[in-house]
Formats: C-alpha cells, structure tokens, sequence
C-alpha cells in the first residue's frame, strides 16, 4: 500500500513493523485512534481444535491494537463455521456438527489469554460468538434487511470468488452466504459494542471490504478496515507447513520443544521480520541481531525461538526446550525433553530405517528417508546411515530410546513398547 504519515501510536507501529497491506479510509481511521479508543476485533472460525501459526499474525494484531491502548474484540466463529469460509480454496470445507464445533471452540480459547488481557477494562479484550445472532436470523429476514445492499456483480468481482469460478470448481450457494454473514458480523459487532474496526489477512479483503460498506451504508455508522499481508517465506514456502503438518498452538496439539524448533529453524533472511511480526523485542534489540553475521546468525533465531515460545507456552517452557536442543544437537547427547515418540517393538526392531523415521514424521515418505540417507542426513544415534533399507535392531537401542535425526535441525526419540 501507499506509505503513510500516521499520527497515532498504533498505526505507526504497525506500519513499522510490517503488518500493513491495505486500509480502508485510513486518514479517518488514523485520526479515530488518535483522539479515542478504537474497537477492532477479528473472527476465528472454529475448524479445529487447535489454531495454528498461521493464525499468529490475526493474534498479534489483537495484540497490537491492545498495547497501543485499544480495545481487542475475539470473535469465535461458532455461526460461520457452520458455512464455512471459500476464500480462496478449492472445495467446499467439510461441515462441522454443533457439538464439534463447541469442541473446537473450547480447545481454541485458551490461546488467546496468552497473548491478550481480557476484562472489564476500557482496553481489555473480550470474546463474543456469532452464533448468538446468526441463528436467530431468520431467512427471509436475513435477505429483506441485508440482501438488497449486496449486488451478485460486486461479490463475483472478489478474487476469492473468482478463483473458485476460473479454475471451474463448483461454489455452492451456501458458501456464497459466507460474506453477507460475515458483513452481518461487523454491523452486529458495531451496534452492539461501538465496534469500528475489522482486522484479517489479505485474503479477507472482500469479507471485510462488505461489512465495512454493510455498516456505512445501514448505519451510516465509521466503520474501517485492515489487513495484513499473506506470509510467505525468504524461499517462498506458505508460512506454518512443515513435513509434519500444521505448526498447532495448543500444547496438546504440538509440544513446546517443537514449537521452539520451528522458530529456531527459521531461514536466514526472515529472522528480523519475523522478530518485528511476532515478538515484543524492541526495535534496537531487533536491529541488532540483523547485524549478526555467519554462524552468528544462530544466536538470533535462537532468541526469535526463546521469544516466540515464552509468549505461548511460558519462559520455563521456552528455557527447557532450548536446553533439550542444546544437549541435542551441540552436544552430541540425549536429553528427555527431546520429542518422544512410542511405536510397538514389532513396528521397530526388524523394520527399515527410512519406515520408522517416516512414522515418526521427520519425513514425508519412505523414499524422502532413503534421499536422505543418501545424502547423508539421516543419523542413528549421531551416527550416519547411508543406506535407508538398513534394519533396526535391539542392539540399536541406547538408555531405552533410538535416536533419529533428519538434517542437523530435526530430532526425534524413538520408544519400542
């Protein structure tokens, strides 16, 4: 987006590091958070049990908006789920039972008391569900007061839409309720709670555009909204996606040492942005981990990993997931902090290297486990193994647990039970 001059606290400091793609009326918006406090909030549909890293940007929005002295709105998605958003996918999202989507829901709020403070304060968050209005709309009701201000021609124009139409993948009726049933939320969020502010990725740009002009147009009420842009990596790989799957939130979901892990195997080129986007380090602090150079540069990821996982899993945690990678991959040693992963001594003793290392998820195939080896990344306790069809023994076994390491970055302890 065009650079802007902001006045108020907020908007600078999301301009500075780096949240910004594109604003509505962002001189009103600027002047709003300037002279008062701003209500912004950001939905979550309620999809799993877990958030994931790619939520993290959408979180620390929230809690950026907060710190500048904001009032954060958590909006769980418990009525859009049952929709389903179609930005920018393929197919439809398979529909969700009510009772799993309280299931997600429950499992989801959690994570947001680590990054935000909810109360009763001018600036303390709080967490609403649209399932409180969404199913109380009736239908008829829901086209008469909200139907006529959405035209078929401006909601093909979005390139959510779009996308799905060129690639000539069916969009179901159903689908294309998601975003009047999302501008119903900020219209609803608005007169309810004075709320002024949408926040999303870039990829929310036509949800949130429809419920800025819902609430403008109905109300005649300021309404604004924001995103960020889509998060790639320096290579261009989708931010979160590993070999194992989502990078999860909940601890239950992911353990701290894999967390810290992720943040520690950051590239190179991506360590001071991903400081700015989601740490509180300052901006000297930051500035002076760049200015590291060579093997230098593992000091910083290393601090963006002690960061990140202390904001979500504490600094006890953050500290005992360092060590264990410390004692790990510096030391040689095996630490009992190390990812852990029990298979029956049937699935292990007799069974190929590249087959165990595969089901313990540190590669995506058995024939990624054979490249590996290969090339010499795979290891069995510290050692190289060339040849991915070498059997695993009892003789492999050491202080009860077989090592594998895949790479210099990723380690896991096998268990024969």
């Amino acid at each position: 987006m065009t650079e802007h001059t902001f006045k108020s606290d907020f908007l600078r400091t999301m301009q500075a590091r780096g949240y910004i793609h594109q604003i509505t009326h962002p001189s009103e918006l600027d002047e709003a958070a300037t002279t008062g406090v701003v209500m912004g909030y950001i939905g979550f549909d309620a999809t799993a049990a877990s958030l994931h890293v790619g939520h993290l940007i959408q979180i620390m929005l929230l809690r950026r908006l907060q710190q500048a002295g904001h009032k954060p709105i958590v909006l769980m998605g418990g009525g859009t789920t049952k929709v389903g958003d179609p930005s920018f996918k393929d197919t439809q999202r398979p529909l969700l039972t009510e009772e799993r989507i309280a299931e997600n829901i429950a499992g989801i709020k959690g994570v947001f008391e680590k990054f935000l403070t909810f109360g009763d304060g001018p600036s303390d968050a709080t967490m609403v569900d649209n399932d409180e209005w969404l199913s109380k709309l009736g239908y008829l009701e829901f086209l008469r007061d909200y139907g006529t201000h959405f035209t078929v021609n401006r909601m093909l124009s979005f390139d959510s839409v779009k996308l799905r139409l060129e690639r000539e993948q069916p969009l179901t009726f159903l689908e294309f309720n998601y975003m009047l049933m999302q501008a119903t939320d900020f219209l609803e969020l608005n007169r309810r709670y004075g709320c002024t502010l949408q926040m999303g990725g870039s990829d929310q740009w036509g949800n949130i555009i429809n419920g800025v002009e819902l609430t403008r147009k109905v109300d005649q009420k300021a309404a604004f909204g924001l995103t960020t842009p889509l998060l790639s990596t320096a290579s261009g790989q989708k931010m979160g996606k590993t070999v194992g799957g989502a990078v999860w939130l909940n601890a239950d979901a992911l353990s701290p040492y894999d967390y810290w892990q992720y943040w520690r195997n950051t590239e190179d080129g991506d360590v001071g942005r991903f400081m700015r986007l989601f740490t509180d380090l300052s901006d000297d602090e930051i500035a002076g981990y760049e200015a590291l150079e060579g093997a230098a540069i593992n000091d910083a990821k290393k601090a963006l990993a002690d960061a990140c996982t202390t904001m979500l899993h504490g600094a006890e945690a953050a500290a005992t997931a360092r060590a264990a990678a410390e004692t790990a991959f510096e030391k040689g040693q095996v630490s009992a902090d190390l990812p852990t992963v029990e298979l029956s001594a049937s699935e292990v003793y007799g069974a190929m290297i590249a087959a165990v290392v595969t089901k313990t998820g540190l590669t995506a195939s058995n024939g990624e486990a054979r490249r590996l080896a290969q090339g010499g990344g795979l290891r069995l306790n510290d050692a190289a193994v060339s040849d991915g069809g070498q059997l695993l023994t009892e003789a492999d076994l050491k202080d009860g647990v077989i090592k594998l390491a895949a790479g210099k970055k990723k380690i896991v302890l096998v268990k024969p039970v």
